[in-house]
């Protein structure tokens, strides 16, 4: 499990001078707590830090913890002193939590209490805000990056804000873990998808795995009929077959899924970027032409597999699969000026998991601009929100692109394919140009929902940069 810091910072003055008021914070730092721990991290908790030497304790404890980022909650008044120590000494991202107790104070109730020396005790306990700018002073004199959350403890929208920061961090996390298989070699010629495979594990964690067709075709060769026929009724279970599959082409696509998913787990892999020509009639170009049911298999169980070879479009999809929401292999297909919208789709492995309806596995005589033919998927995705992501690779670094919209129902290319209609706010035409300004391969990843905050504060634990279209 992701393991998240907490601490609390307050003035160690205080606490001889107002009766109570250590305790109350203590007690809605607990809730804070307790109410991160239900997002599914486990939260290494540093306690009450008020005086610059129990920061730097603070600190060795979250750093031997292994901390992916930090919630600093502001609980009262706090010295800038003590908190400088500690995000030096973490290096990882600050989300600084400003929660009051309450949405509004009763004004009234307070100004009766009388007793002054009370009042300011009661203040302290409601004065998160007076911190702030001063945290903010010193982390930017100090080039350390960090967030606010802003709202008070029961305030939904701040935790939703929350939540999104532990899914970012998880999602970093898996990321940073992962294995990215790399079967073949890229689509030649097609050099917005070459990447720098270095930058790409050095930017997300991720270590790249480079594979060997003859070693699918070992597997392969040793798949029983056992085995394939356990793989066509997963076939049946997860798709819709056409009538007009052969039965031969429904066995050679089950072969090379089992194969498939024997590299998977011998090289314990969580996404997979593949293409393969090979001369015509030779055993590879069999395998390579029997991938897209399988691989489609592999993606709906968010083993992302994009195809042509592309890396950072498999990056792309193990990000939004993360974030459960799918992550299917898309380019543009064509615009819709008519109707303002942009169908994207693509050949090849689809997420089944997010389609409209049922997928359908259907046959194609040919894969255009590739070599054979064999069984292909028909989808769209599921109608409704969906986000838009691409993990750019330009001259300055690699950067997150999104865009949210909405797939759209509508007519669509039945050509075997995945495919899907698509509307933005900003309508077809300014999408496209401000989406392609900004360097993107012609490859994106698409899931579900509406989750550009959450990718947001991805790049931010990243350290690189986001852009949004819309």
């Amino acid at each position: 499990m992701v393991k998240v810091g907490l601490f609390g910072i307050g003035l160690d003055t205080y606490w001889a001078q107002f009766d109570g008021l250590l305790s109350n914070l203590k007690a809605y730092q607990e809730q804070i707590k307790n109410r991160i721990s239900g997002f599914g991290v486990e939260v290494a908790d540093a306690g009450m830090v008020d005086n610059p030497i129990k920061a730097r304790e603070a600190a060795d404890y979250l750093k031997s913890q292994d901390v992916e980022i930090v919630f600093l909650y502001v609980s009262t008044y706090a010295l800038s002193s003590t908190v400088l120590p500690m995000a030096q000494k973490l290096k990882v991202p600050f989300v600084i939590l400003n929660l009051q107790p309450v949405p509004q104070l009763d004004y009234a109730a307070f100004n009766r209490l009388g007793d002054r020396g009370k009042m300011t005790g009661i203040w302290l306990e409601h004065c998160q805000a007076c911190s702030v700018p001063e945290i903010a002073s010193v982390f930017n004199r100090s080039g350390i990056k960090y967030d606010f959350v802003t709202g008070y403890l029961q305030d939904e929208q701040a935790w939703t804000e929350i939540e999104a920061w532990t899914e970012a961090a998880r999602v970093a996390a898996a990321i940073s873990n992962n294995r990215l298989g790399f079967l073949g070699h890229y689509y030649c010629g097609m050099l917005d998808v070459y990447t720098d495979m270095t930058k790409q594990s050095a930017v997300f964690g991720t270590h790249i795995e480079l594979l060997e067709m003859c070693e699918l075709k070992k597997y392969r060769d040793k798949v029983t009929e056992a085995e394939v026929q356990s793989k066509i009724q997963e076939f049946n279970t997860a798709f819709d077959v056409a009538p007009e599959c052969e039965t031969a082409e429904i066995e050679r696509a089950a072969r090379t899924s089992v194969a498939l998913d024997i590299l998977v787990k011998n090289r314990n892999l969580g996404s997979m970027a593949y293409y393969y020509e090979g001369e015509s009639g030779n055993d590879y170009e069999n395998i390579v032409t029997s991938v897209i049911a399988g691989n489609t298999l592999l993606t709906g169980k968010n083993i992302p597999v994009a195809g042509e070879c592309e890396v950072k479009n498999a990056q792309a999809m193990k990000i939004m699969a993360e974030f459960g929401a799918g992550g299917s292999f898309s380019e543009f297909y064509l615009m819709d000026f008519k109707d303002d919208v942009v169908m994207l789709g693509h050949d090849g492995p689809a997420h089944f998991a997010i389609a409209e309806g049922r997928v359908r596995l259907v046959p194609l005589p040919i894969y255009h601009g590739k070599p054979g033919k064999g069984l292909s998927i028909q989808m769209s995705v599921k109608h409704g929100p969906v986000t838009l992501l691409s993990v750019v690779e330009g001259k300055d670094g690699v950067l997150l692109l999104v865009a949210e919209g909405e797939s759209v129902a509508g007519p669509v290319l039945e050509i075997g394919n995945t495919n899907s209609r698509y509307r933005f706010s900003v309508g077809a035409k300014q999408f496209m140009n401000e989406w392609s300004k900004q360097g993107p391969a012609h490859h994106c990843a698409i899931g579900i929902g509406h989750i550009a905050q959450k990718i947001e504060k991805l790049s931010s634990i990243l350290g690189i940069d986001f852009v949004r279209v819309c």
